[in-house]
């Protein structure tokens, strides 16, 4: 007689990994990161209203100077805290364009700078915006290059040099002088965007 059973052996199932779960939208609203990010929009009416009415240019200055810094900040605490999430990456370049446009066509406005100038500077931001998404679509990530990283702080110099010729004279020559550094920066960064745009996505 046998004393084997007719029953078939249980089969172990392996345990199925469970993902990490991602943070709720609020929570991602409100870290300290993207709560910069937002804090720097939030500046962006204020410093149009106060440079356009003429109310104070240190005012302005002052209002332009915080946002910029908080650029800064947010992406240094989104990368010591592991903090960085989906939000701050959309959120992040938006805060940006917002805050130097605004700035640059206020400035344009009160007859501190040359309009063509600006719609260069503003046309490249948006051209590497749009190259950069086509890319992510294919799957490839263009990073930041120090030449637009430069071009950046460029741009903060330029323009507070440029708010505070407003106010004194002697600042304005330089500048203009800071505003077409920071062309030649987003002409030449715009060109190395698009070499690498062509290398990685149009010859695959």
């Amino acid at each position: 007689m046998s004393l084997t059973s007719d029953a078939a052996p249980a089969v172990m199932e392996r345990p199925k990994a469970v993902p990490p779960p991602r943070e709720k939208f609020s929570t991602e609203i409100w870290n300290l990161p993207n709560s910069l990010t937002l804090f720097r929009i939030f500046l962006v009416p204020f410093l149009v209203v106060v440079l356009l009415t003429k109310y104070s240019d240190w005012v302005g200055l002052t209002i332009f100077l915080v946002a910029a810094i908080t650029d800064y900040f947010d992406g240094y605490f989104a990368r010591k805290y592991n903090k960085m999430t989906r939000l701050g990456a959309l959120l992040d370049p938006i805060a940006d364009k917002l805050l130097m446009s605004a700035a640059f066509i206020s400035l344009i406005e009160l007859g501190l700078a040359r309009a063509w100038m600006i719609v260069i500077i503003i046309g490249r931001e948006f051209a590497v915006s749009g190259l950069r998404s086509i890319a992510a679509q294919q799957g490839v990530t263009i990073a930041a290059s120090p030449l637009g990283k430069t071009k950046m702080v460029a741009q903060v110099v330029a323009i507070a040099l440029l708010i505070v010729g407003y106010e004194l004279g002697e600042f304005r020559f330089i500048g203009e002088l800071a505003l077409w550094v920071v062309m030649l920066f987003a002409l030449v960064s715009g060109v190395d965007y698009f070499i690498k745009f062509s290398r990685a996505v149009l010859r695959g």
